[in-house]
């Protein structure tokens, strides 16, 4: 009797999960029921799959609404209810999606009245058209509080289009009162403000289904519909491969075919034609992925890398696929299996339930190429980025809450920041508590996966309606666990900053020294001898992944040289493995090998590299496997079921009893295997994969590299990718300090980005703040189609430009090549720039002539420069240092402190970054990153005593007062007081 269900999946409306939805109906007895969420189906196949646990014939629908010009917003529901569309089969529920993603994808109006079809069964709450048009398979739905009504109406008449509809959207009367503040937040509105027709009626709650029939009582044929319609529907949705698209080649047989040339010849290209390991590992990967079906996954995979390589981007494959030889061979990853022992089993084994996927990093600036190609070659009916859900959390609830009820904005905040200060808290805080706990992990809106990509064999419709998003592409209706539910293979596409360095640095190489650098030979890269010297020191600026301060002291406890070496320590600087103390005790063996006995052969023999630390996912693998004798493929899943929380999962006890039982076989102790079984347990919470760590280190070597033997363009390609660490002024300090000479914008001289000429950078326009894009790009093709700037004259009769964008450059000292200061270049401005001409970048067939004048003396004072730039760029161009009122510059430097170990010394230093710490006790504590006036890193480490006595205050020149201490040759200060220094007077004040 229930057409019309909601979860929370209908936005800001409905309080069901899925499972709750389907659970409260068993309670009810129900038999079949039908989910018809508003506008969404992001929870289709959840609730088929609760449906089958519980017993119920599952029916799938959408209850479509728009607003006032026909749009069906799915992020918010709109005001009229159109119809509710239930599907009869497979074909009405692509039918169903299909509209749905037609209004979304071509901004298409809602029809107000359904389209034909045959496949689906329409239910209206108003008469679209009068009720003799009606369709066969068009309803009119009756509420049971309208059975009297029917007796005067002229409905009576046509029963045979009546049913009952009994709308199910909450719980109870708590669950109510959450709709309620849904509905507000979605309307954005105080509760005293909110309509009875914005919400759902109180009565939409589950009840016996008798009861339902008795209020029908008198009209059985209304009744009979009804069930008509749960009988007649029926839905299947399957989780297999066989969603995705099955062939690349066309046929099963060609892909393996192709597939099997493919790794070969890459094979021979990337290993010789003599190594037999390589090749057999090749083979014998090949024969799993063709059990499996994956063939067409790495084909397509590689059609991807194939594309954007003849497009020139630079990739990065990581992930687990990168413990796949198969995927080496066809340069899908950089990263050699065997070179780092990678077990294919991590990525692809028989025994692993969730499908696997490849991680494929582009430059930001290409990835969405690369996801036109993939939407263009495989087809937009069949092709869809991932959905994620913005969900209710945190202090957002709070806030929601909180307007919800009027609060201002002061009470509000109070709350947020002090949630257990009770006693200061306004009356209504215990509602927002409360209300907030009940709506917590309710989804909010729909957004977009990092990068998620999906490929179906039948079109997507099939699953899912599809939403356009502002980038241009189509985005499903369920998310990453959804498409996994569906056995959906995944092929995340993402971006990332590190990347952009890499790529704009090679080109900025020809450019400015002609010489054409192979960034790709990375075999080579991985042994030269400055590339080492360069991450032995530590000095890592602008190098992905390995630029923070925590890496920098990490390398530099490790002496860390080599791409092994790298690869651990990009895994055990992690959280997990820092915060479990196995970071320590690893550095703690590296210098002290004989300081610590492997508790077993095996350890010493498969954890060697690692001094017999599990830092990996793969090493608890390794050691379940060589220890307990498990299979590996056996072994990844013990390990993944650990990782996760299905430990009272038959599968992770066999697994357990059949480890223990292995363990006694060989004639281990109790002891010993008990402290293994620890070790393993304790470890897989916290390890991470080699392979991910092996493909970022891949991308560290290259950077490093650019680093080491094109500083310039290097660091030059960092500050124009916006992305790293360290903000842009610590860049152009790095940029400085490897020997470049820092200018200021110029129109004569710099472009939008920051370049380079020789020796000499000139800072992009577009750090210039409130210069608008469109005049920098102006400038720009301005100075390249018709030559340099003359002169100020010359530059306002060819540039259009209004005074305050032109009083910008001025103030930066663009026009420096004039010989005028800024004062005088102010003064001529007045007398040669018209706001009111518009310039078209032709100039004027005559000159214009300037009036002749006499300046008075105008002369800028020594720092007008220096705070120009800060509040235009952010910072000064000069050292910081020469703008404190004080000459002192610390009793020692950086490149000093290891001579002054136990000692109390004074530094000055420019404040870098900090990190924030909580101590056991979970108080405050930083650890600081400062450069002294040489230009040279040091770090500081603040406990809470200091910290609360002596904060931090924002950026500028501190002197600090501490001890100097060492770990593992690092050195560092524990502070006991800091003060901030001032700056010399802005004279212009």
């Amino acid at each position: 009797m229930f057409i019309n269900c909601h979860t929370f999946y209908s936005l800001r409306y409905g309080t069901f999960s899925p499972q709750a939805l389907v659970a409260a109906a068993a309670k009810q007895g129900v038999k079949a029921l039908a989910l018809t969420d508003i506008n969404n189906a992001s929870c289709a196949y959840a609730f088929i799959s609760a449906c089958r646990k519980h017993k119920i014939k599952p029916i799938l629908g959408i209850e479509f609404r728009s607003d006032e010009d026909g749009v069906a917003h799915t992020n918010s529901q709109g005001a009229t209810l159109r119809y509710i569309g239930i599907a009869k089969n497979r074909e009405g529920f692509r039918e169903l999606c299909e509209l749905l993603t037609n209004c979304s994808l071509e901004s298409s109006p809602l029809p107000v009245s359904a389209p034909p079809s045959k496949n689906i069964i329409y239910i209206y709450r108003q008469l679209a058209k009068p009720i003799e048009e009606f369709r066969e398979n068009e309803y009119l739905g009756i509420r049971s509080e309208e059975v009297n009504k029917l007796f005067t109406s002229p409905m009576r008449n046509h029963q045979d289009r009546l049913v009952v509809f009994h709308p199910i959207t909450v719980a109870d009367d708590e669950h109510y009162k959450a709709h309620r503040i849904l509905r507000c937040i979605d309307l954005n509105i105080v509760i005293g403000k909110l309509e009875n027709s914005d919400c759902a009626r109180s009565s939409e709650v589950f009840c016996d289904p008798e009861v339902l029939r008795e209020k029908f009582v008198n009209y059985p044929q209304i009744i009979r519909n009804t069930e008509a319609i749960l009988e007649f529907c029926e839905i299947e949705m399957e989780s297999t491969y066989l969603n995705n698209r099955r062939t690349f080649t066309g046929s099963k047989a060609g892909d393996y075919k192709l597939l099997c040339k493919l790794a070969v010849e890459g094979c021979f290209r990337r290993y010789g034609q003599h190594d037999e390991a390589a090749l057999d590992r090749t083979l014998r990967e090949l024969k799993v992925v063709d059990t499996l079906g994956f063939s067409s996954y790495f084909l397509i995979t590689w059609d991807i890398i194939r594309y954007a390589h003849s497009s020139g981007y630079h990739h990065v494959g990581r992930g687990s696929g990168a413990n796949s030889i198969v995927a080496y061979n066809l340069y899908i990853t950089d990263v050699d299996p065997l070179e780092l022992d990678l077990y294919f089993e991590r990525f692809i084994n028989p025994h692993r339930s969730s499908p696997p996927d490849f991680d494929i990093d582009f430059s930001w600036d290409e990835r969405d190429d690369v996801t036109d190609y993939i939407f263009k070659r495989y087809g937009r009916e069949h092709t869809a980025l991932l959905a994620t859900y913005n969900t209710f959390k945190g202090k957002s609830i709070i806030r929601e809450l909180g307007k919800v009820l009027g609060l201002p904005k002061a009470d509000i905040d109070l709350i947020v920041n002090n949630p257990l200060a009770k006693e200061l808290h306004h009356p209504f805080a215990k509602h927002i508590f409360k209300y907030g706990k009940l709506i917590e992990g309710f989804p909010n809106y729909l957004s977009i996966h990092a990068g998620g990509i999906i490929i179906s064999e039948e079109p997507i419709n099939y699953y899912t309606p599809l939403q356009l998003m502002p980038k241009g592409f189509p985005i499903t209706h369920f998310d990453m666990y959804g498409a996994e539910d569906l056995a959906f293979h995944k092929f995340d596409v993402l971006s990332q900053r590190g990347l952009g360095h890499i790529k704009d640095a090679v080109k900025l190489i020809k450019q400015n020294k002609g010489k054409a650098v192979d960034i790709h030979n990375v075999a080579a890269i991985k042994k030269d001898g400055r590339v080492k010297r360069q991450l032995r020191s530590g000095q890592c600026i602008g190098c992905f992944y390995i630029e923070s301060p925590a890496m920098r002291g990490l390398l530099t406890k490790l002496a860390c040289d080599n791409y092994v070496h790298l690869v651990a320590a990009s895994s055990i600087i992690r959280p997990g493995v820092a915060k479990s103390g196995m970071m320590r005790e690893y550095i703690n063996r590296f210098h002290h090998p004989e300081s610590f006995k492997h508790i077993h052969p095996v350890f010493e023999e498969h954890l060697g590299e690692t001094f017999g630390i599990m830092v990996y996912q793969e090493d608890v693998m390794k050691i379940v496997h060589h220890f307990s004798g498990l299979g590996l493929d056996e072994s990844d899943v013990l390990r993944r079921i650990m990782t996760g929380k299905k430990k009272n999962s038959d599968t992770f006890k066999r697994l357990q009893d059949k480890y223990f039982a292995n363990c006694k076989k060989r004639g281990y102790s109790d002891e010993l295997t008990m402290e293994v079984w620890r070790q393993i347990e304790s470890f897989s919470g916290y390890s991470f994969c080699k392979a991910h760590s092996a493909s970022f280190a891949v991308e560290s070597f290259q950077s490093l590299y650019l680093k080491a033997y094109h500083p310039l363009e290097f660091m030059v390609a960092v500050i124009n990718n916006f992305g790293g660490f360290y903000s842009t002024e610590l860049y152009v300090h790095e940029t400085r300090m490897q020997g470049a000479t820092i200018e200021a914008p110029c129109v004569n001289k710099s472009t939008h980005l920051t370049n380079i000429y020789g020796t000499t950078v000139y800072i992009g326009l577009i750090h210039l703040s409130d210069l608008e894009r469109k005049v920098a790009h102006g400038i720009v093709l301005e100075r390249e189609r018709n030559g340099p700037y003359k002169s100020l004259n010359d530059f306002v009769q060819r540039v259009d430009i209004d005074k305050s964008q032109l009083e910008i450059l001025i103030r930066i000292g663009a026009f420096r090549f004039t010989g005028l200061n800024k004062y005088e270049l102010m003064w001529e401005k007045n007398a040669v720039h018209n706001p009111q001409v518009k310039r078209n970048g032709t100039g004027r067939f005559f000159k214009e002539e300037s009036e002749e004048y006499q300046l008075p003396i105008l002369q800028e004072g020594p720092f007008e420069q220096s705070f120009d730039e800060i509040e235009l760029l952010g910072f000064p161009l000069c050292s910081p240092f020469e703008m404190l009122q004080t000459n002192f510059r610390g009793e020692i430097v950086a490149e000093e402190m290891e001579f002054h170990l136990g000692k109390t010394v004074n530094m000055v230093g420019y404040y870098v970054t900090r990190k924030n710490v909580t101590t056991v006790n979970r108080r405050l504590m930083n650890f600081g990153t400062w450069i002294d006036h040489k230009g040279h890193f040091f770090d500081t480490v603040h406990f809470p005593p200091s910290l609360a006595e002596y904060p931090f205050k924002g950026k500028g020149c501190y002197i600090i007062r501490g001890t100097i201490v060492e770990d593992f040759g690092f050195p560092s200060m524990e502070v006991e007081k800091m003060a901030i220094l001032p700056f010399v007077k802005d004279t212009r004040y």
